[in-house]
């Protein structure tokens, strides 16, 4: 019997260590190697550009844009910019970070996520409260699906403010760069030609609010998709094109049966990669 009772009570002891060292994440370089959390911030010191990829229902990656945020705004000016903001909803966010609207305000001018109280309202308030600038990067979805049905050229019916939403036109496109062609390949081939499109001038656009809205004295961290910058194309492939002296750093989301290892196939996605245990919950279910 104590043999027994010996044995139950060593076995508790084992599962309870091993529960204490399950981990939700794991940090990574391009390498696959792992890193810390404090390496990979004291890399941060030294960009002027963070890139920061997420999944937009991960838990994980909403937590560490929060905490990068806040540890970096210790010692650094930031501005902040997000894929999740439309261009045209910019007056609308200025307005609430100076105050003079409430969240009922800014939610009944601009077209806020439905996961936007739980994963981004964060990040809108920490840049409020250190009068920090943000930035809505993103081209209004109405002319990106205009992209996705009728190509570039529909574009050219807009009028001047309508474009000043926009990366200016005509952008440049390469067809050829892996990410976009992998689109049509996940797709099976539906949406045509047109869908890569409506993706790349998301990019360009973002990318082009970026470099408008950069400023030296500041750091800039912006939030994005991670498809927007993993394997350093989309945005990145822009911003390299118009700035190429300014020091990036980019960031992927990956999700992974194991966290101890990063698959082959995730390593070159970015600078780092957090690398996600794919049973993490999430703040909302994909339909």
């Amino acid at each position: 019997m104590k043999t027994i009772l010996f044995t139950i009570i060593l076995l508790f002891s084992i599962s309870f260590v091993n529960a204490q060292h399950k981990r939700a994440y794991q940090l990574y370089n391009a390498q696959g190697e792992k890193v810390s959390y404090e390496n990979m911030l004291a890399a941060f010191q030294d960009a002027d550009i963070i890139l920061f990829g997420e999944f937009h229902n991960n838990p994980i990656a909403h937590w560490l844009q929060y905490e990068v945020s806040f540890d970096l705004l210790r010692e650094n000016q930031l501005t902040f910019g997000a894929e999740m903001f439309e261009a045209d909803n910019q007056r609308a966010l200025t307005l609430y970070l100076k105050d003079s609207i409430d969240f009922k305000g800014l939610d009944s001018l601009a077209r806020l996520w439905p996961n936007y109280k739980t994963d981004y309202a964060p990040l809108v308030d920490l840049a409020k409260e250190n009068n920090q600038p943000f930035i809505a990067t993103n081209i209004p979805r109405r002319y990106a699906n205009m992209v996705y049905k009728k190509g570039f050229e529909v574009l050219d019916s807009l009028t001047e403010k309508e474009k000043s939403w926009i990366a200016p036109l005509p952008i440049e496109y390469d067809p050829e760069l892996p990410g976009y062609k992998n689109m049509l390949n996940m797709m099976g081939g539906h949406g045509g030609e047109n869908l890569p499109k409506a993706q790349a001038i998301k990019d360009a656009t973002m990318a082009y609010f970026i470099a408008q809205n950069f400023n030296p004295e500041n750091k800039f961290i912006h939030f994005h998709g991670t498809y927007h910058t993993d394997n350093y194309e989309g945005i990145f492939w822009y911003l390299k094109r118009w700035m190429p002296e300014v020091k990036y750093i980019t960031i992927s989301t990956v999700m992974q049966s194991e966290i101890n290892q990063l698959e082959k196939n995730n390593k070159g996605k970015a600078d780092f990669i957090i690398c996600v245990d794919e049973d993490m919950t999430t703040t909302y279910k994909n339909n």
